[in-house]
């Protein structure tokens, strides 16, 4: 169990930026080395980059996309607990992980499309998709694009816009002061980091994505949207996406923050899969009340 001695961690570019005082309990720690393991990873070319990608599990294909500076062991508590269910499929996104970065300009369209590959790689005639901040956004995209058949998309933390509208103007002043700082660093010629991976993964968080809210009419697949009460994402942000997709459900985490995938898996997975396994329903109130 890795212990981060404060409430809220913003995932940017691998790092920890670390905000006010309580402690949050991240879990990366399990008996097969998600992310690390020969006896399963495999590279494939994709758009030009080879990504690294790792299988676990029979049945229907699910997705498991990580966010922004992660890679797969991100997601090892969603391996651990869905490879018993499904076929986890598990990917490090172009310019994290093990996988190539190949581009000056990172964009949510570009790793969209690498996970599209994929799926066309492997040949899957239908999938589900859990996506964490980065990764549901990806859910979303890929939704929206409708190039591959989805049936259910579990988004947690997603966010159309990277302004204040939606995320909490706290992280946009952290996700300022980290561009200003690798800005630097590149002006300096600094060698200590990859400053170029770092200013394209900030670019992401600060600059995109730029979705329509109405292109959230064009999802044909089911959705839960997944958000901590105390997340970066503002919870009504997380309600505009849910009341502007045609088949969706809402879930609004008590006392959980952006980290909930790691820091609290067992109610973030039973939430995912009961929304995965069970028959989508979006009952309406009215039609209690006008019985």
């Amino acid at each position: 169990m890795k212990i981060i001695p404060k409430l809220f961690i913003f995932l940017l570019t691998g790092l920890f930026s670390l905000i006010s005082t309580a402690q949050v309990q991240l879990n990366f720690n399990f008996d097969t080395p998600y992310g690390n393991n020969q006896a399963v990873g495999k590279y494939v070319e994709i758009n030009g980059a080879r990504i690294y990608f790792e299988e676990y599990g029979e049945g229907e294909p699910l997705l498991l996309i990580h966010g922004n500076g992660g890679s797969i062991i991100w997601m090892g508590n969603q391996i651990d607990y869905f490879k018993k269910k499904y076929r986890v499929i598990v990917a490090d996104s172009r310019g994290q992980g093990k996988s190539e970065l190949k581009t000056d300009s990172l964009t949510y369209k570009q790793i969209t499309e690498d996970w599209e590959g994929l799926v066309n790689h492997l040949k899957l005639d239908s999938l589900n998709i859990i996506g964490w901040s980065d990764g549901g956004i990806i859910g979303l995209k890929m939704g929206i694009n409708n190039k591959v058949k989805i049936k259910k998309i579990v988004s947690m933390a997603a966010n159309l816009r990277p302004d204040t509208t939606a995320v909490h103007p706290y992280v946009v002043d952290i996700i300022k002061k980290e561009f200003d700082v690798v800005k630097l660093k590149i002006k300096e010629k600094d060698k200590t980091q990859n400053w170029n991976l770092k200013k394209q993964l900030l670019g992401l968080v600060g600059e995109q994505p730029n979705i329509p809210i109405t292109d959230l009419s064009k999802v044909k697949a089911k959705v839960l949207i997944l958000a901590g009460d105390e997340d970066v994402i503002k919870s009504e942000h997380s309600m505009e996406i849910y009341e502007n997709l045609e088949k969706a459900q809402l879930c609004i985490m008590p006392g959980e923050t952006h980290f909930t995938p790691s820091s609290n898996p067992d109610l973030f997975n039973s939430i995912a899969n009961r929304f995965l396994s069970e028959p989508f329903k979006r009952p309406k109130s009215d039609a209690f009340i006008n019985n």
